[in-house]
C-alpha cells in the first residue's frame, strides 16, 4: 500500500518530481517495515539467562534445549501445555541432604524432646539410642526402628498441627556445618530451573521419598509448589468427630513410601499424568527417570551429581545418604543429562555471592 506524503513534506522534496517522491514513500515504508520486523529478533538475541546461576556448559545447554524444543509451536516435539509436566526430587536434588537428611535431623530433635513425657524411653530400643547419642544413634538403626521413631515423632495430632510443629523447627533448627537454616539449603541453580520451566508453562511437582507433610510444610515458600503439587511418603491417617467437629488424625503406621519403585506410583497415583522431565539425584530416582524418559518422544532425565566437596558435599556410590550407582550408570547408557555440581553450577546456594 503507498503511503501519501504528509503535508509536512520537507520543501526540498517537494521540489522533486512526483514520480521520485513516489518511490522515496515506498522505499521509507520498505525500511520501516524491516525496522519492525526485526525487533523480536533482536529482542530474543538480548533476552535475559534463564539460569544465570548456570555456567555455559552442555547439562545448561541440555535442559535449555529441551524447554524450546517442547514449548516450540511447529516443532516436531511440541507439547501442549496440558501435558507439560516435571517431577522433581527433594533431598539431593533441591536441598542439601547431608550428612542425613533434613527430616532425619527433624525426627532426632523431635524424639529428644518427648524424650522429657516420657522417661522409659531412656532404657526402651530404638529410643535410647536417640536419646543417648542423638544423630550419630541414627547410623546404628535399622529401617524398622527408623519406622518406629518416625512414627511416635509425626503422629498422634492433626496435619495442621503437625505442620505447625515443622514450622517451628524450622524457624530454629540450622545445618551443622553451614550454621543457617535448612530453608537457606537450597540449590539456587535448581530454584532457576524450577522458575524458568514454570514461565513456559509447566506444572513443577516435588516427589520426594521424605514425608509428605514435612515436605509440604515449606515447599511453597522454599521453591513455589503449593502443597497439592507435592507427592511423598504418608502415613495412614483416620477421620474422627472431636467436639462435634470432623478432624483427620495423623496415625503411627506408613502407608506408602514414595521411593525408588513407588515414585511412578506414586506419580500416576498423585497426578495422574506422565512427566515429560525428571530431575533426581541418586539410586531413589532411578524407577521415576526411567518412568519419564523411556516413554518415546523427546523428554529429559537430569541426575544431579554432588562432585564438589569443598562448597557441599561429594558423594555417590559409597554413600548411605544419597547413593547414586545404578542411576548413574543408567544415565551413561540411556544420555540422560548428569549435572556436574562443581562445573556445572557458578553458585550453590540463594546467599552466595
Amino acid at each position: 500500500m503507498m503511503l501519501p506524503l504528509q503535508s509536512n513534506t520537507p520543501s526540498s522534496l517537494k521540489r522533486i518530481p512526483r514520480s521520485i517522491r513516489w518511490v522515496y514513500s515506498v522505499v521509507c515504508a520498505a525500511i520501516l517495515a524491516a525496522t519492525l520486523s526485526a525487533l523480536p529478533m533482536a529482542a530474543k538475541a538480548q533476552s535475559p539467562d534463564p539460569l544465570p546461576s548456570w555456567n555455559d556448559g552442555q547439562s545448561k545447554r541440555d535442559i535449555i534445549a529441551f524447554v524450546e524444543a517442547v514449548t516450540t509451536v511447529g516443532s516436531p516435539d511440541f507439547v501442549p501445555v496440558d501435558q507439560r509436566v516435571a517431577t522433581f526430587d527433594n533431598d539431593g536434588t533441591l536441598w542439601v541432604e547431608q550428612p542425613v537428611y533434613t527430616q532425619g535431623f527433624f525426627a532426632v530433635d523431635r524424639l529428644k524432646e518427648m524424650a522429657a513425657q516420657n522417661p522409659p524411653w531412656a532404657s526402651t530400643k530404638p529410643y535410647k539410642t536417640i536419646v543417648s547419642s542423638g544423630l550419630k544413634g541414627l547410623s546404628g538403626i535399622d529401617e524398622a526402628g527408623l519406622a518406629q521413631i518416625i512414627g511416635v515423632t509425626h503422629s498422634g495430632m492433626t496435619p495442621p498441627e503437625f505442620s505447625a510443629i515443622v514450622d517451628k523447627w524450622l524457624a530454629s533448627a540450622r545445618h551443622p556445618r553451614f550454621d543457617r537454616p535448612f530453608t537457606e539449603l537450597t540449590y539456587k541453580p535448581m530454584l532457576e530451573v524450577l522458575a524458568y520451566f514454570r514461565a513456559n508453562g509447566f506444572k513443577t511437582y516435588i516427589v520426594t521419598g521424605g514425608g509428605v507433610d514435612f515436605v509440604r510444610a515449606f515447599a511453597e515458600k522454599a521453591y513455589g509448589i503449593p502443597p497439592e503439587q507435592v507427592i511423598g511418603s504418608r502415613i495412614k491417617l483416620t477421620f474422627q468427630m472431636q467436639d462435634s467437629q470432623p478432624e483427620l488424625f495423623r496415625q503411627d503406621k506408613i502407608d506408602f513410601i514414595d521411593d525408588g519403585p513407588g515414585k511412578p506410583i506414586g506419580i500416576e497415583q498423585g497426578i495422574g499424568r506422565r512427566p515429560i522431565a525428571a530431575f533426581g539425584n541418586s539410586d531413589g530416582d532411578l524407577q521415576m527417570l526411567q518412568w519419564t524418559v523411556e516413554a518415546g518422544k523427546r523428554r529429559l532425565g537430569v541426575v544431579v551429581h554432588h562432585t564438589d566437596a569443598e562448597r557441599e558435599y561429594a558423594y555417590d556410590r559409597n554413600s548411605k545418604v544419597g547413593h547414586l550407582d545404578v542411576a548413574l550408570d543408567a544415565a551413561k547408557l540411556d544420555s540422560w543429562t548428569v549435572v556436574d555440581m562443581k562445573a556445572d553450577w557458578k553458585t550453590i546456594f540463594p546467599w552466595e555471592k
